[in-house]
């Protein structure tokens, strides 16, 4: 069994997230230039065996396609072409940040450290790839 990984998707970074081999739990794992992103993917394809590939796709509280799918969606493709035969998802990433923020909040970090968005989109993509592992485990039931 391979492992799942994550991509909490921006315009000048991304948030990255993986699971252990098992695919119980995810952990944030880094955060990468979205420049980046598709050279970055296929190298860690390469090194892991990834069985899955989730990315957070915004939608408003309406559950309404947000403005940044209109850039999310052609970089997400050319991604999935250039991994393919990796399969790439999407799964709702709604109010990830704010869930990023309070975690780093009830884990103690300093006001400083909270600031660090490249932090907030490593927990994000983190907590996208648990709701994925949590829903899933759901629908098995």
């Amino acid at each position: 069994m391979g492992r799942l990984l994550s991509i909490d998707f921006g315009r000048k970074r991304c948030g990255i997230a993986t699971t252990d081999t098992l695919q119980i739990v995810a952990n944030g794992l880094c955060t990468i230039a979205t420049a980046d992103l598709c050279a970055w993917v296929k190298a860690y394809i390469a090194r892991e065996t990834v069985d899955k590939i989730v990315v957070g796709l915004p939608v408003t509280l309406r559950g309404e396609p947000s403005e940044s799918q209109r850039w999310l969606r052609p970089a997400i493709g050319r991604l999935a072409r250039e991994v393919a035969p990796v399969p790439v998802v999407f799964y709702d990433e709604r109010f990830t940040s704010a869930l990023a923020h309070k975690a780093m909040l009830d884990g103690g970090l300093k006001r400083m450290a909270r600031r660090d968005k490249a932090l907030v989109d490593e927990i994000s993509a983190a907590i996208i790839l648990n709701d994925f592992l949590q829903s899933r485990q759901h629908n098995q039931q």
